[in-house]
């Protein structure tokens, strides 16, 4: 990274996945990846409510990971 005072992220620390979803309206047929990444549920979806106010998913990535 270029700025000292910038941390990189652990991004183990981020559990949640937002997608645009742009296939539900039949945008793109292709695969895209997250447009965020998120460590708490309730702001991915809120980020994805005020973005993609219908056209937005929120995925846990680590929901194997539960025992």
């Amino acid at each position: 990274m270029i700025d000292p005072k910038l941390i990189a992220p652990d991004l183990t620390e981020y559990r949640w996945a937002l997608y645009a979803c742009g296939h539900l309206l039949d945008l793109t047929s292709q695969p895209h990846p997250p447009v965020g990444l998120y460590r708490d549920e309730q702001s991915a979806n809120l980020y994805g409510l005020h973005m993609w106010p219908s056209t937005f998913t929120v995925v846990d990535l680590h929901k194997d990971d539960r025992s």
